[in-house]
């Protein structure tokens, strides 16, 4: 225990910081001010819990994610007053869209400096609105123990909010004086309280579920499919479903199905392509569907799921309504370990001819995929090599826009690869490199796969690159501008397309990557980019390795391989 009796804040702020570590935090990510110093000493004092400093509040929003994201525990994120925790919002946004933990504590200036033109001070009630499962301002310090215990619950309060899957919003104001000097007003406390007593206190229960059986018996009978998308951890119990039931698995790229499944029969990787042929639409119409986590982003998917209609089970950590779609769907909020002593009916009869036809339809898709690292300069190319070279004991965050789609489309099932992140909560671009820089801080060696635009739209991170304690790969696929909107029907319009969507970009990222004091090298085929990942992976620090491809090529290519790939399908049902 670390307590600090030298004045009020400093006593506040060592109750505040050992119930956090208490409840389970391990993280704070902080960025400099003053108004926020009382409760940085008392979190950097705290030897369970790690600081990191990240100048940039809209970078150490990122950063806080991507550490929530690997360790799934709830991180804090610490600012001072004024508008700086107002860049927090846009990783904010994320994490309750992704249903990540994330605290965020913003210092203010006590109730009688505001609304009287104080410096630094605007109104931080509720900064965040409904982006924030959470919100309360806490009191402004006191050395009492009414207030002390009053701190203690609702710091507790706050994480339990968090580990139910989203950010929560602290406020915390403090008087002068900011600084550790001794004043007298909290020494009284230091004898006059059991403070092993104190945080004497039962352990936060995990979620449970009463429900004991997934599913009734006709909705097992039936042809279907199992979807596993981003949010569901756990494999191996839903490969044992599927063998059970006789339905395939569609593993989106960011499941863990995907690369660290069973990688056998039952696992589909090419539904992608599988589905943009009408007549294998058609037979593989399913009447019963369950999802595992959140939609993949493929959009011949989703459309099929609308198209059938079917009988639908949607399982997630949050009761939010997650499905876009509007469908007849039934969610249940449970995590995967509550799923996985769920029973199944009894008596359900596999269908083998169901299984065989999805069978035929990935052989005949993944035979057309396999060459897309022989084409010179495809995306799709890079990607599939980099999906087949990354391992178990790594892993690969995505960012979104192309590079994401491109993962769904191309890489390929196995049993034997990453662990794989993305940020498809709000499906944007903010913070790609400075959540992959607080996914690999303290964790297993990781990949960045990003295009040119994500990155340049976070810059800011490689600020955070001398902080990394780990190894981050960047992968930058530079195509001097925004590939995906290649692929939308405004392609077509020029002038304005050009300069409006695709954002032409002429930065030479070796120089930038200089400026910053991060290695730097191009890479020019897919061969190439798998040697020098089995060289790279694992090293210490931060690196970037830039794939130049031609923009509008890309386009064709990829449309090319996906329509041959939809052809072979269509042959394989004749």
């Amino acid at each position: 225990m670390n307590l600090d009796f030298r004045n009020t804040n400093a006593l506040w702020c060592s109750v505040a910081a050992e119930t956090l570590a208490r409840a389970g935090v391990r993280h704070a990510v902080i960025s400099p001010g003053s108004r926020n110093t009382p409760l940085t000493l008392a979190l950097v004092a705290h030897p369970d819990i790690e600081t990191i400093p990240v100048l940039d509040e809209r970078s150490a929003g990122f950063f806080g994610l991507g550490l929530a994201k690997r360790t799934g525990v709830p991180v804090i994120l610490l600012c001072t007053s004024g508008s700086a925790g107002a860049h927090y919002l846009p990783a904010l946004i994320e994490a309750k869209e992704s249903g990540v933990p994330l605290i965020a504590i913003t210092a203010d200036r006590p109730p009688e400096l505001r609304d009287c033109a104080s410096g630094q001070t605007v109104d931080q009630q509720k900064l965040f609105g409904g982006y924030v499962g959470f919100f309360h301002e806490l009191a402004v310090p006191e050395a009492r123990v009414e207030l002390l215990q009053y701190l203690r619950q609702t710091l507790r309060h706050a994480v339990e909010r968090a580990r139910s899957g989203g950010p929560v919003h602290l406020n915390a104001p403090f008087r002068d004086p900011l600084v550790p000097v001794v004043d007298g007003t909290a020494q009284g406390l230091a004898a006059a309280v059991d403070w092993a007593r104190f945080f004497a206190l039962p352990p936060i229960p995990p979620q449970a579920h009463p429900r004991e059986q997934m599913f009734d018996r006709d909705f097992a009978a039936a042809p279907g499919v199992i979807v596993c998308g981003a949010g569901w951890g756990e494999e191996v119990e839903t490969v044992f479903w599927a063998e059970r039931l006789g339905w395939p698995i569609l593993a989106d790229a960011l499941s863990p199905l995907r690369f660290r499944g069973a990688g056998g029969r039952a696992v589909i990787a090419a539904y992608d392509a599988i589905l943009r042929d009408p007549r294998a639409a058609q037979a593989l119409r399913p009447k019963s569907v369950l999802i595992l986590g959140e939609i993949p982003t493929s959009k011949p998917l989703r459309a099929w799921l609308t198209q059938a209609d079917a009988d639908t089970i949607q399982i997630g950590r949050t009761v939010e309504n997650r499905d876009g779609r509007h469908g007849r769907t039934l969610r249940i909020a449970v995590g995967a370990a509550t799923v996985n002593r769920w029973t199944l009916p009894h008596g359900v009869t596999p269908q083998p001819e169901w299984l065989a036809a999805w069978t035929r339809a990935e052989a005949a898709a993944q035979a057309v995929l396999a060459g897309a690292g022989d084409l010179t300069g495809f995306e799709g190319g890079f990607t599939r090599a980099l999906a087949r070279t990354l391992r178990r004991g790594q892993a690969l965050f995505v960012a979104s826009s192309m590079p994401v789609r491109d993962l769904e489309s191309f890489a390929p099932a196995r049993g034997d690869g990453p662990a794989v992140y993305a940020n498809r909560g709000a499906n944007g671009i903010d913070g790609t490199l400075s959540t992959a820089l607080g996914l690999a801080h303290g964790g297993v060696p990781t990949v960045l796969l990003t295009g040119d635009l994500a990155f340049l739209h976070d810059t800011n991170g490689l600020l955070s690159a001398a902080k990394l304690q780990g190894s981050l790969t960047v992968v930058l696929i530079n195509n001097a501008g925004g590939g995906i909107f290649g692929h939308l029907p405004i392609a077509g319009f020029n002038p304005p397309f050009e300069e409006y969507w695709a954002t032409p970009q002429r930065v030479d990222f070796a120089r930038l990557c200089t400026a910053y004091g991060v290695p730097h090298e191009g890479v020019g085929s897919a061969v190439d980019l798998a040697t020098r990942l089995e060289a790279l992976v694992g090293v210490p620090g931060l690196r970037v390795l830039e794939v130049r491809t031609d923009r509008a090529r890309d386009v064709e290519m990829r449309r090319d391989v996906l329509a041959r790939a939809a052809t072979a399908v269509g042959e394989a049902f004749g």
